[in-house]
């Protein structure tokens, strides 16, 4: 039993933190393991310290111990050695072998040329010659020196094929190869690169790769040496020096036209080039080019013509000797430079910088000094043209596969060479919009106040209206419209007169589109609103007229031909025949009768002429115009280019402000202040309410403005912002604008109800007979309605006829309920007014039948229920029986609890015989008996 050791007792379950051996405990990370310690310090702070060590320290610091010597032929510290080195970053290696080689055929050279050797027995041996009291400095001065002696290289006998090439390994071969070469670093500065050639022995290239691989070895990152940075030294001077020679060797190859000499003094002139500042040779290449003196060939004034507008032909002459230097020149650089080196770009940037952009400065000062329009359009114009350099330098770099140069880098060749000019432009092309539009908007207030200083007459002349398809008539404004944004825009002028802004090559044909846009020249008499601008200056002279209600054959057919490209609406079809357009609908009569008014009214009596399509068209243009000046900008990176993307948002902006507040909120005030004026008993036409006529035509006109922006915005704003980002400008903006349009017709709606609800109680208070509800006993009973309830009812389905498709559906709901709500109050004040007969009550019930029904047409179930309820009041007119009578007034559920029995009470009282029943009625309505009832004391 004395072999068995005694067991110990073992914790099974560690406690923490006072808990008991069945407590849950918290599972802890695993504890990462402490790198060893070297003496007191860890192993990876040696490491640390290797990494930086020079390399003759490493033979003491091997010496410390079995653990530092084993820590210096650790890998990560070799590894960064030989990174250091570049030799497969730079693909060096061949000049390592290339030195090898040489290295061995001396060796074996001298071993041929020594005198043979008898061998002698000796009893120390292979010992017996060695000095070992004074052995050769390269073997104990440096550590590594002694790699030479036990033949480190990988490539050596020493190593068998299984053992892995390690970092140490190829680092001592590339030390024992490189470090003879530092001897011919201490000659005379003269005999230095002479003594390195000699000891290369090859091209151009060779010797570039050679001194470039001295140079990193010669590093603060290697330390081979104790003196590597005297050494270092004399090896960038004779670097220099070899730079020097090769310079010379490519201008007298660049002379020849031989470019693959050039290519060799290129390639060897960029193995040796430090890095630091511009490479010499690219520099000096570039700066004999020819094209850097010869501006004086080009004059930047000879853009402008002699009444100072812009005509670029000079500038295309000047930028296509641009064009041919970078086919030419920098075809070659890319041909006989190494890619890396981006000759390309950088002869690229010089000639956009010296050159192009001394050229535009002087181009947009003169411009500057004409007036902003010229600068603007020069500016644009002057880019555009800069920018075919993009096109030249990427042809020109398909001469080589590897150019290595990018459509973005071409492209910021212009973008850094226009940089200067771009504060100025952006600034200035807001502030000149803001100009043009308030140019625009108090032209239009001087001719609207000019011309507004007398009462408001009952003619009228209409455009929308008296078309028998305004919705057509629309669609095709809006094609119209369309059509113009769709033409090109030509940034940069090329004769006199075709200026960066005109809308086509013809700037006139334009400017006649737009102006034939306006609905007040579609008959003969419209009278032109005329802008600011004046693009309708040119159509003053003739009335034509783009459409009209009848056309003759070959009419329809041009006018088919000119519309068949584009319908705005929910058509299917892209067109529609002139038969739909002259369909005739339920318009035609109401078109008829506005059409036979007198056309002789004045333009400041009409409300329809406060807002005018040639102004929102101008405006349009004029952001048109600004809009693609800045869009050639649109590619613009970094700083700039969010600046442009701002811009171009503030431009829409803008156009939106000017539009709204300084016209359309503005002529809807004007026409809602006028509508309040007019009063229907001044007037004798009583079916047609003129302001509200001319404001149906209004809310057209602003229909079509709004629907305007909404192509524009479409066609120009949306592909350059985010239409569902309810937090962007544009869009917030752009939403404001059709609120405010909006909350316009409502209140011009508003007013125009009261204005239409005052004619229609005119109309039935001046045509209502005396006796209208009160006729003879003896006289011939006619059921149908009364002449007023006829003609109010006229009244009312003509323009609530001409006021569908103007607008939205609630709008028009709202409006329909607002005409229902107040037409019962009308005629239940009127109906108080007339003393009713039994006769009578027949009557007016006729006309309350006829009120539901028209009220019914406009299918609003709200007023259509009050409406029913209504009708069923007439009955109480017709009841002879007094009691019959009481009972139902008391009968609130009969009327759907539209009306208490003491509304009720107050109709009956207008009945002719009510002197006589009343007492029955009060009796059996309130079981009053005044007789019984009631005493007097």
């Amino acid at each position: 039993m004395d072999k068995f050791a005694t067991l110990e007792p073992v914790r099974l379950y560690a406690q923490s933190g006072g808990r008991g051996l069945l407590s849950r405990s918290t599972p802890t990370a695993k504890a990462t393991l402490a790198p060893p310690l070297v003496g007191r310090l860890p192993s990876d702070l040696h490491l640390l310290v290797l990494s930086h060590l020079p390399i003759p320290d490493f033979p003491a610091y091997s010496r410390c111990s079995h653990s530092t010597a084993a820590l210096a032929q650790d890998e990560t510290v070799w590894e960064k050695r030989w990174k250091a080195l570049g030799v497969d970053k730079h693909v060096l290696a061949p000049v390592l072998d290339d030195l090898e080689h040489r290295s061995q055929d001396r060796a074996a050279a001298s071993r041929a040329a020594a005198p043979p050797t008898i061998s002698v027995d000796d009893e120390f041996g292979d010992f017996g010659d060695a000095d070992v009291l004074s052995p050769p400095p390269e073997e104990m001065g440096d550590f590594v020196g002694a790699f030479a002696g036990v033949s480190m290289s990988p490539r050596t006998p020493a190593f068998g094929a299984h053992q892995k090439e390690t970092y140490r390994a190829k680092f001592v071969r590339a030390h024992n190869l490189l470090r003879p070469l530092t001897k011919a670093l201490g000659s005379p500065p003269h005999l230095v690169l002479s003594q390195l050639a000699e000891a290369v022995r090859g091209t151009l290239g060779k010797e570039a790769k050679t001194l470039r691989l001295m140079s990193l070895y010669l590093s603060a990152k290697v330390q081979p040496v104790r003196k590597w940075e005297v050494l270092y030294l004399a090896l960038r001077s004779a670097m220099d020096r070899f730079d020097a020679n090769v310079l010379a060797a490519f201008d007298i190859a660049d002379s020849k036209g031989d470019e693959s000499g050039m290519k060799e003094a290129a390639e060897s002139s960029w193995e040796v080039w430090d890095g630091s500042g511009d490479w010499e040779m690219g520099k000096v290449w570039a700066e004999k080019r020819e094209i850097f003196y010869e501006s004086g060939k080009w004059d930047p004034l000879d853009n402008f013509t002699k009444d100072g507008a812009l005509d670029f032909d000079a500038m295309d002459e000047f930028i296509a000797a641009i064009l041919s230097a970078i086919t030419e020149h920098g075809s070659r650089a890319v041909r006989v430079f190494p890619p890396s080196s981006q000759v390309l770009i950088s002869f690229s940037e010089r000639l956009a910088t010296d050159v192009v952009g001394e050229y535009i400065t002087s181009l947009l000062t003169r411009a500057r000094e004409l007036s902003n329009e010229t600068y603007l359009k020069a500016t644009a114009a002057s880019f555009r043209e800069a920018w075919r350099m993009v096109d030249a330098i990427m042809q020109a770099a398909k001469q080589s596969k590897d150019s290595n140069i990018s459509k973005t880098r071409a492209e910021d060749v212009v973008y850094q060479m226009f940089e200067i000019n771009m504060d100025e432009y952006l600034d200035e092309e807001v502030e000149s919009l803001k100009v043009t539009f308030e140019t625009i908007c108090n032209g239009w207030d001087r001719q609207m106040s000019s011309s507004a200083a007398s009462p408001l007459l009952d003619n009228t002349t209409t455009r929308f209206l008296t078309s028998q398809n305004p919705a057509q008539v629309k669609r095709n404004v809006l094609a119209s419209f369309t059509s113009v944004l769709l033409l090109p825009v030509t940034i940069v002028p090329r004769t006199v007169g075709a200026v960066g802004g005109a809308l086509m090559t013809g700037g006139s044909a334009a400017v006649q589109g737009i102006s034939m846009l306006n609905p007040q020249r579609w008959g003969g008499g419209g009278t032109p609103s005329g802008g600011a601008i004046g693009y309708s200056k040119d159509l003053e002279k003739d009335n034509n007229m783009l459409f009209e209600a009848e056309l003759d054959d070959g009419e329809e057919e041009e006018i088919l031909d000119e519309k068949s490209g584009f319908e705005y609406g929910n058509d299917d079809s892209p067109t529609q025949s002139i038969s739909q357009v002259k369909a005739t609908n339920s318009r035609s009569s109401t078109a008829t009768h506005l059409s036979s008014s007198s056309s002789t009214s004045k333009p400041a009596n009409q409300l329809d002429l406060l807002l005018s399509l040639d102004i929102a068209l101008e405006l349009i243009h004029a952001d048109r115009e600004s809009l693609k000046r800045v869009e050639t900008f649109a590619g613009y990176p970094g700083h700039y280019g969010h600046r442009v993307r701002d811009t171009i948002e503030e431009i829409f902006i803008l156009m939106l402000q000017a539009l709204g507040e300084r016209h359309v909120s503005k002529g809807f005030s004007q026409a809602t202040e006028r509508m309040t004026a007019y009063k229907p008993a001044e007037h004798e036409e009583t079916t047609s309410v003129a302001p509200l006529l001319q404001f149906f035509e209004l809310v057209h006109v602003g229909d079509t403005i709004q629907s305007m922006v909404q192509v524009y915005f479409d066609k120009e704003l949306a592909p350059h912002i985010d239409k569902t980002d309810f937090l962007n400008g544009v869009v917030r903006e752009k939403k404001r604008f059709e609120n405010s349009l909006d909350d316009s017709v409502a209140g011009g709606l508003n007013a125009g109800t009261e204005v239409l609800m005052n004619q229609v109680e005119h109309i039935i208070l001046t045509l209502t007979k005396p006796r209208e509800y009160y006729p003879p006993e003896d006289g011939q009973l006619d059921l149908g309605p009364t002449k007023g309830c006829t003609e109010a009812i006229r009244c009312l389905e003509m323009h609530c006829k001409l006021l569908k498709g103007s607008t939205s559906k609630e709008v028009l709901e709202v409006f329909y309920q607002e005409v229902g709500i107040r037409l019962i109050a009308i005629i239940q004040k009127h109906i108080k007014r007339q003393i009713i007969s039994l006769n009578g009550g027949f009557q007016v019930i006729a006309d309350l039948n006829t009120y539901h029904a028209f009220i019914s047409s406009l299918k609003v179930p709200a007023i259509t229920a009050d409406f029913s309820h209504l009708k069923m009041l007439g009955h109480v007119f017709v009841v002879e029986d007094a009691k019959d009578l009481a009972q139902i007034v008391r009968d609130v559920t009969r009327y759907g609890g539209a009306y208490r029995p003491e509304d009720i009470y107050e109709f009956i009282q207008r009945r002719s015989d009510w002197k006589r029943i009343e007492k029955t009625v009060d009796k059996t309505m309130y079981n009053l008996s005044f007789k019984d009832d009631c005493i007097i004391c």
